[in-house]
């Protein structure tokens, strides 16, 4: 029987909400989706009596879609539930680690959408990682699942700017979109059988940078770096899960304060050290780096909402005594 976006088989595995668009291209194009795979629903609230779902079971529910939420991905009545849909592709978008017997299942395969240009940025936090090094360019990769996380053969590939200015929220939303095409571009490929998938090691040009998972202490900032690189730094963690940094009173107390959005200036006085506070306290927080300064133009107090400097001052009398650390 020819293939056909009608009676190709597929099983879609996702999350967050960047695994949305790709589903949501999927169904809006009429392909065949027999089932979704996503987390189980989290307990939310004070008492954690509120079982909030996820992005992905919420668009897959309101569209009428089968939803499969397991706990454990080898668990047995999950991989009968599973095998029992008969997958001819299955479809991996922002979701676990899968196991052999899982994306082993389906006949023509899993292929699963990675948000850099790999062999690039394998790992759980491409995006940030790719702005938070100040690259220029990122992009979005289909690549068929093997053993080694993210090192499987690549289908297709398509390459975005990355500006000076962008934070990675910018480009979350930017390769998002972009991805829900390239998964449907890839799908059509595998139908046409036209799907030309190249080894990761022959696309292997330079020194492979690793994207892993982001902790609460990897957005510490560091102010003996470069301005250039703290501001990348900053941009790369905005607006989640953002850069923090401690604001030490002049008595020694100190208090985290996250970092949102900076620009490079010259400080006012180039000799003080990394970390040096320079305000008039009413219209600008310049903080000192290793080779000049930055201009905080976004932050929040912990406990307190975001807002911007100017807002920050009026309810927090700050002054030269203070530094970050």
């Amino acid at each position: 029987m020819e293939l056909t976006k009608e009676n190709l088989r597929i099983v879609y595995m996702g999350t967050p909400d960047f695994a949305v668009e790709s589903l949501r291209c999927l169904v809006e194009r009429g392909y065949n989706i027999v089932g979704v795979v996503t987390g189980p629903d989290k307990a939310v609230g004070r008492h954690g009596s509120v079982l909030q779902p996820t992005p992905v079971k919420q668009y897959a529910v309101e569209h009428g879609l089968r939803v499969l939420q397991p706990e454990r991905l080898k668990d047995e009545a999950f991989i009968e539930e599973l095998r029992s849909l008969q997958a001819d592709l299955q479809i991996v978008v922002a979701f676990r680690m899968l196991p052999e017997i899982v994306w082993s299942m389906p006949r023509l395969g899993t292929f699963n959408l990675h948000a850099s240009l790999l062999p690039q940025y394998r790992g759980a936090a491409p995006i940030n990682w790719a702005v938070i090094n100040g690259d220029k360019e990122t992009g979005v990769t289909t690549f068929f699942l093997k053993h080694e996380i993210d090192t499987g053969a690549v289908i297709r590939q398509v390459r975005v700017p990355i500006s000076d200015t962008d934070c990675v929220g910018d480009v979350h939303d930017r390769l998002m979109m972009l991805g829900g095409n390239v998964v449907c571009d890839t799908v059509d490929d595998i139908i046409a059988g036209t799907a030309q998938a190249t080894p990761q090691e022959q696309m292997i040009t330079e020194e492979l940078r690793p994207a892993p998972k982001i902790f609460k202490d990897t957005c510490r900032i560091n102010w003996q770096k470069p301005a250039k690189q703290v501001y990348d730094f900053i941009r790369g963690l905005s607006p989640y899960p953002a850069a923090w940094t401690n604001l030490i009173t002049p008595e020694g107390t100190e208090m985290v304060v996250k970092v949102f959005e900076s620009t490079i200036v010259p400080p006012k006085n180039p000799e003080l050290p990394c970390g040096s506070i320079e305000t008039d306290g009413k219209h600008y927080i310049y903080v000192h780096t290793l080779d000049g300064a930055l201009s905080l133009r976004t932050l929040q107090l912990a406990g307190k909402k975001r807002m911007d400097v100017e807002d920050f001052l009026r309810g927090f009398r700050l002054t030269n005594d203070y530094k970050m650390a």
